[in-house]
């Protein structure tokens, strides 16, 4: 299964923003997806999101909850994560990742830089 991301950029705090992530070689009903963030130069990749492969259902990092929010369409094999009243803490390169955790199975990352 391949990832690919998109959608990223700079922004202001406030700011809301929709990251894409399109698979290919699977389905999301085979594979739960799971968006991670990466501040820069630190590792490991924490986790912000995931949504379900058979039901959909999802789950939140406590420091989303209520701001970010995860959705998928299964015919256009495309996951979203619209981040709303984006802040600074919120910058980091955003990968999307699958195979269950420590969803080891990621994208190459797309950069949300969020800067006043």
């Amino acid at each position: 299964i391949q990832l690919v991301e998109s959608g990223g950029g700079l922004v202001q705090p406030g700011d809301s923003l929709t990251l894409s992530c399109e698979i290919s070689g699977g389905t999301l009903t085979e594979y739960a997806i799971a968006w991670l963030r990466r501040h820069p130069d630190r590792e490991p990749a924490s986790f912000v999101a995931a949504i379900g492969r058979k039901t959909g259902v999802t789950s939140y990092a406590d420091a989303v909850q209520g701001r970010f929010s995860i959705t998928r369409d299964i015919g256009k094999n495309t996951v979203w994560l619209q981040m709303n009243r984006l802040t600074l803490e919120d910058s980091g390169v955003y990968i999307c990742a699958t195979g269950g955790s420590p969803w080891a199975t990621r994208g190459q990352g797309i950069l949300v830089t969020v800067s006043s």
